[in-house]
């Protein structure tokens, strides 16, 4: 795939600097830390290595990544890692996409706690599926959950909503057989949304009642409890939105869908159109429109554009894709071997593979580096140093 000719790097090279300054202040650590990881990715300040083809005597320098979890550039390795290990867990079953959204009020209050509240979404949305597929009036089965966190929509505004990747059945209740869901139906969607808001929403009540919450800007008068209680009561009236999608067509279109969802990030470098000294274009879906209609071009100054891409930073140490019920880490591979066996379905030949090649020497496996001229393995022959310097230890007081 041809390299895109303008990145999010290139808007954060030009332009982060004078940001920085302009909101010094009012930028997290994290956003910053994020800022610095995008602009040097793939540069000299980070080193690399020399690479040299002795086929056909090609010389190429190779920078090193950042490998931030929110670098445009670092995700595709980061997803076909993680895609490996997935593809031993797939059953021969149909699978269902689930989607819990937040709605606007609650998103615009959890931009100010993300650790707790998209925390909180990740747990509602997986205790609404796990119980609603236990009940015997709908399954009567323990489902397995995978849920994928995004907090933006196409045009990189706050929100948050979750993406469920859920087998179609589960292991009955006392574990001793299999119970498939009906062909093309999954879970009422009404039933799902209601005990999700109830959930989340009960939630929100105990952190407020334990002060875990912070209020700023537009959400500061919910500090005082009564229009805390207020505010809360209008959003039980409301509905919120759940959707749930066709099934998919076999394991190996989830594959392809979850190698999308991931380790997405707020923009792809792919959807950057144009990029002057003032603004950056790009490339996103009006779903409020028509199918055909959807594809737009934005154009926002680089502040603006910087800003909404900064929206999206998770906070330092908070897990984004998580596992429930029968795929939990708990209990994983204990609980997917006996589905296999009550599916009557061996262990994936991928499983195998892999053990294959993790036992075989290092000189046996594929050459790391590929020459681009001729194909041929290349060689490191020399290592570039990073421009970073050691931090000093900070002076103690009166030094």
């Amino acid at each position: 795939m041809p390299r895109p000719t303008r990145e999010v790097a290139d808007v954060f090279r030009a332009n982060g600097q004078h940001w920085r300054e302009s909101h010094a202040g009012h930028v997290s650590v994290d956003q910053l830390k994020v800022m610095s990881a995008v602009e040097h990715c793939r540069s000299e300040v980070l080193g690399g290595h020399v690479l040299h083809c002795p086929a056909c005597e090609h010389i190429q320098i190779a920078y090193n990544s950042c490998r931030n979890r929110h670098c445009p550039k670092c995700q595709a390795s980061a997803a076909k890692r993680w895609l490996a290990a997935r593809q031993t867990e797939l059953l021969p079953v149909d699978y269902y996409h689930v989607v819990f959204t937040l709605p606007q009020p609650i998103s615009d209050l959890a931009y100010y706690n993300k650790s707790l509240m998209y925390g909180a979404l990740l747990k509602a949305a997986a205790q609404t599926l796990l119980t609603i597929g236990a009940d015997t009036k709908h399954l009567g089965a323990r489902l397995g959950v995978t849920f994928v966190l995004h907090t933006w929509g196409s045009a990189m505004t706050h929100h948050p909503h979750v993406h469920g990747i859920i087998p179609g059945g589960g292991l009955s209740l006392d574990g001793e057989q299999w119970i498939s869901c009906k062909s093309g139906f999954f879970l009422p969607v009404r039933v799902l949304s209601r005990l999700f808001r109830r959930l989340y929403l009960e939630t929100l009540r105990e952190a407020f009642e334990h002060n875990q919450l912070l209020f700023f800007g537009e959400c500061l008068p919910l500090k005082e409890e009564k229009t805390f209680l207020v505010w809360l009561n209008r959003q039980r009236k409301i509905d919120w939105v759940v959707y749930a999608k066709r099934p998919f067509a076999g394991p190996e279109a989830v594959l392809a869908y979850l190698s999308r969802y991931t380790h997405r990030v707020a923009i792809a470098n792919s959807r950057l159109v144009s990029m002057d000294n003032d603004t950056v274009s790009f490339k996103w879906k009006n779903y409020r429109v028509k199918e055909q209609n959807r594809h737009r071009v934005m154009t926002l100054t680089q502040d603006e554009f910087i800003r909404r891409f900064l929206l999206h930073v998770l906070p330092s140490g908070f897990h984004r894709i998580r596992h429930y019920g029968l795929t939990a880490n708990t209990g994983r591979k204990k609980n997917l071997h006996k589905a296999r066996e009550l599916l009557h379905v061996k262990v994936p030949v991928v499983a195998l593979a892999e053990k294959e090649m993790d036992d075989k020497n290092a000189h046996d496996q594929a050459p790391t580096f590929i020459c681009p001229c001729c194909g041929a393995g290349m060689e490191v022959t020399e290592v570039l140093p990073h421009l970073y310097l050691p931090r000093a230890p900070p002076l103690l007081p009166g030094a």
